[in-house]
């Protein structure tokens, strides 16, 4: 923690007045320990509003009160004890709580020229004053009660009158505390829950926990000038993306044709349509839609909307085809054409259904490229903008350098996964397939229903096919032996046998015990033959002996 006099270098002239002064209490109260929640209430589990009294002795400016106490006050306010629901001036005593940090004697007020006023040291004392629950904020609170040496509660979202968290494991044990303490301290908060699953289902919604009030979860909400009704439990909504629903709103004019593929509750539907752009909107999930269609009319832009509740697939192949070959061919058209495609999970696969969705339609000239914003969650540690670009091009299937208009970062999900929004234009030959560019495996896929269309096989599925692959050719050679066809036979048959989808260990392992079954089968060299003995005459041993005795003789 930096100190007061450290953080006051970090303001420059240009920073709000109003923030500096905060900014100088909020230090000065963090440096001052008997200012802070009593420290008994550290890993405290159910909330006790009683636990948190204490008494703190602070300086006390007595004001005669022939004196004018508005004048003291106007001098002396930038020294005043400023807390949570607590009164530092008492008119009726004229006496006035100073904070302990910044005054500690007498000479520490030498500046004001308070003798100027006809108020001497006789006028500081020190006093007892009672502070209590009330008195302190909840950031406050929680960094009392919750453990230090873990993560506390980083932020939460404030959906009219439901404040929504997404606790850490180790805070769940806290979680009744921390509604109460919200519920107290938040105004307008009725509602607290927490989100117990993640966003993996169909229709974007997810399971919450009731921490405390009331199980009402019908909303009312403003964003970008617009009102927008919905059940917070059954569609998807997220504060943090105003500026974002903002940032594409202005890119747009009136007269444009806007296609929101993931419309939601409306957050870029309906404040398009304000603006008089017609807008083609579309949500799989009923609630979104009937949502949608009660926002719409809540705002008076239902002339301007119209609202399907289908398969984002089914939308791209019919309303919107049918939509772009009439608005391209309509010459009275100089608008622009803009496609949303909110859905960051998943939003990047759809891209495959644009290639080729005009194919073998009759060729019209549009005066405008469609401008297509499709979000997506880069995750890794290199440049976000690059991962971001080689998701759609990986999807769309061609590469996006002449066809880019922006890579902008929306926010921060998590440790390396940032929420990314492409944004590129459509061209004649992609729409109509004739780019070359444009891989085969997207185009196989315009002319079969949603339903057929099998995503590809992820990475590791990929890997097992090409280990199986290069096991095959390992024995391309010995099956090409035609003098040993039986043994090519029988290696073939082991090689069936091995189960590619176990581990890659395991299938190393195989690979070499049949290897070296083929080695030990192999037959023996045969032992070389003798050379064969020549026919000699048998010898004469009568004539040997008779030879031998005349020798001797």
């Amino acid at each position: 923690m930096i100190g007061a006099k450290k953080a006051t270098l970090f303001l420059t002239h240009r920073t709000p007045h109003l923030l500096i002064v905060r900014l100088r209490h909020y230090f000065k109260n963090m440096l001052c320990a008997d200012l802070h929640p009593p420290a008994a209430v550290r890993g405290m589990i159910r909330l006790d509003r009683e636990a948190f009294s204490k008494k703190v002795k602070t300086p006390h400016l007595i004001v005669p009160k022939d004196i004018n106490l508005n004048n003291v006050c106007r001098v002396i306010k930038k020294f005043l004890l400023k807390m949570e629901r607590y009164k530092p001036v008492v008119s009726e005593e004229y006496k006035i709580t100073l904070h302990p940090l910044a005054v500690q004697r007498w000479e520490d007020l030498a500046e004001l020229q308070l003798d100027k006023l006809g108020i001497d040291s006789k006028a500081l004392v020190w006093q007892e004053i009672q502070l209590g629950y009330e008195n302190w904020k909840y950031d406050e609170i929680f960094k009392a009660v919750l453990p230090e040496d873990k993560e506390a509660l980083s932020s939460f979202s404030k959906i009219g009158h439901i404040v929504h968290l997404n606790l850490k494991d180790h805070l769940l044990a806290y979680r009744e505390l921390i509604g109460a303490v919200l519920l107290d301290k938040i105004p307008g908060c009725r509602t607290v829950v927490n989100k117990s699953v993640s966003i993996d289902n169909t229709y974007r919604n997810f399971q919450m926990e009731l921490l405390c009030g009331e199980p009402d979860y019908q909303v009312d909400v403003k964003e970008n000038g617009c009102a927008f009704k919905f059940d917070f439990s059954k569609v998807y909504w997220n504060p943090r993306l105003s500026t974002e629903h903002e940032k594409v709103v202005n890119m747009l004019n009136k007269n444009d044709i806007l296609f929101d593929l993931y419309a939601g509750v409306g957050p870029f539907t309906v404040p398009a349509a304000r603006k008089g752009c017609t807008v083609l909107s579309n949500d799989l999930n009923p609630d979104s839609y009937k949502a949608l269609v009660e926002n719409c009319t809540l705002n008076r832009v239902s002339k301007n909307v119209k609202c399907y509740n289908k398969d984002a697939i089914y939308f791209i192949q019919q309303e919107m085809k049918h939509s772009l070959l009439e608005t391209c061919a309509n010459d009275s058209f100089k608008g622009q054409i803009h496609i949303t495609m909110n859905l960051p999970a998943m939003a990047v696969e759809h891209l495959r259904y644009f290639p080729g969705l005009l194919k073998g339609e009759k060729f019209v000239n549009p005066q405008q490229k469609p401008l297509v914003h499709v979000y997506c969650f880069a995750k890794g540690v290199d440049d976000k903008k690059l991962i971001a670009q080689k998701l759609v091009e990986q999807w769309l299937g061609t590469d996006v350098d002449d066809k880019l208009k922006e890579i902008a970062f929306v926010r921060n999900v998590a440790p390396n996964k940032d929420m990314m929004r492409v944004s590129f234009h459509l061209t004649e030959d992609l729409l109509y397939g004739r780019s070359d560019t444009v891989r085969k495996r997207h185009l196989d896929t315009e002319d079969k229903p949603a339903e057929e269309i099998k995503r590809p096989s992820n990475k590791m599925k990929d890997q097992r096919k090409q280990l199986a692959k290069k096991a095959k050719d390992v024995f391309t050679v010995s099956q090409a032996k035609k003098t040993n066809l039986k043994k090519t036979k029988e290696v073939s048959a082991k090689l069936k046998k091995i189960n590619v989808q176990d581990k890659r260990e395991k299938v190393d392992q195989k690979f070499q015990n049949l290897h070296a079954q083929i080695v030990s089968k192999k037959t023996p060299k045969p032992a070389p033959k003798p050379l064969p003995s020549k026919n000699k005459i048998k010898p004469d041993t009568d004539k040997m002996e008779t030879d031998l005795n005349k020798l001797q003789v």
